[in-house]
């Protein structure tokens, strides 16, 4: 998938493409679907589809105060975008000078002058344009003028809501890991470097790998998780020439050792099933989340922890065989 970082990087006579515009927050199966038409679309066409979308949510900058924290970072939503099948994506910096753009002048300039653009597929709530002044309508006219077709399309429904983002957020905030994956159609997914903690997961007997406080994606609620670490590969190392990936089952906790209350922040670890001897300091890792566990919650007593610990890892060996 070609990555464009601004209108002038991508290549003149670009186009025709079929674009699909949004915050693809996650690219849960709602962004999914949309692309999944544009993909036919696209065929019918003889065109890309490129996906426009944001270097930052835009309310960080329009209204931080009801910012939410991303479900995914902005590299994590371009591995997601090029395995739904998007041929291209321009992220776009938002900035002051983007929330100031004229929805005509960001018609003209993004869509048609940089992307060649023959149809556009928006929901039904898409604003555009300094102070949201362009929707759906406005976008049609400009279509009519400039010579592309505009695709208005309806909510995806699960469970007789609507799939979104916000939901998503919500259930792993409750630590519903299992609901978030059927709304994302996969196991939601943090990623990080592999730093050096405070080893006291290998004195207990389950040494643990601990991902990098600025690790990339929403973190869910404290507590215990089955899942897999998948081992990316020394995070030095150009992503083009890492080996190919290894994942391991994994038991996974969240949260900040209340047991022992020496850690300050919210930190995620992986203990890799069988493996004491496994080095992936340095190492970039991913953490899939599949079923929860159990809440977190402190002990009172090293062999009481060994012992939870221990139920912990036979509970995830059941999970991951379901």
């Amino acid at each position: 998938m070609n990555v464009f970082r601004a209108p002038g990087e991508v290549p003149a006579g670009f186009g025709p493409s079929v674009v699909v515009i949004g915050k693809f927050d996650g690219v849960h199966s709602g962004h999914r679907a949309v692309i999944d038409r544009a993909r036919v679309t696209a065929t019918d066409a003889g065109a890309r589809v490129v996906a426009v979308t944001f270097d930052r949510n835009p309310l960080s900058l329009l209204c931080p105060e009801l910012c939410p924290d991303p479900l995914s970072s902005v590299d994590q939503k371009l591995e997601l975008l090029a395995d739904a099948g998007v041929d291209a994506t321009l992220v776009l910096r938002f900035d002051a000078d983007l929330a100031g753009l004229a929805p005509r002048a960001f018609v003209e300039h993004v869509l048609v002058d940089a992307l060649g653009v023959v149809i556009v597929m928006v929901g039904d709530d898409f604003r555009f344009g300094r102070r949201g002044a362009g929707d759906p309508a406005l976008l049609a006219e400009l279509g009519a003028e400039f010579g592309f077709d505009v695709d208005v399309v309806g909510d995806v429904q699960g469970g007789g809501r609507r799939v979104s983002s916000t939901w998503v957020r919500d259930l792993l905030t409750d630590g519903d890991v299992e609901g978030a994956a059927r709304l994302l159609g996969r196991p939601h997914a943090v990623a990080g470097e592999v730093v050096h903690g405070l080893k006291r997961g290998r004195e207990l007997g389950f040494p643990t790998a601990n991902l990098s406080p600025d690790a990339e994606g929403f973190i869910p609620a404290d507590g215990v998780y089955a899942g897999w670490l998948v081992d990316l590969g020394p995070a030095s190392a150009p992503s083009d020439t890492r080996a190919p990936v290894t994942r391991y089952p994994a038991a996974i906790s969240v949260g900040t050792n209340p047991t022992f209350d020496d850690v300050p922040t919210r930190q995620v670890e992986a203990y890799v099933l069988d493996e004491t001897t496994l080095d992936l300091y340095g190492h970039r890792v991913q953490i899939l989340f599949t079923h929860r566990i159990r809440g977190m919650v402190a002990f009172e007593g090293i062999d009481r922890l060994i012992a939870q610990m221990t139920d912990d890892v036979a509970r995830v060996r059941v999970a991951l065989r379901a």
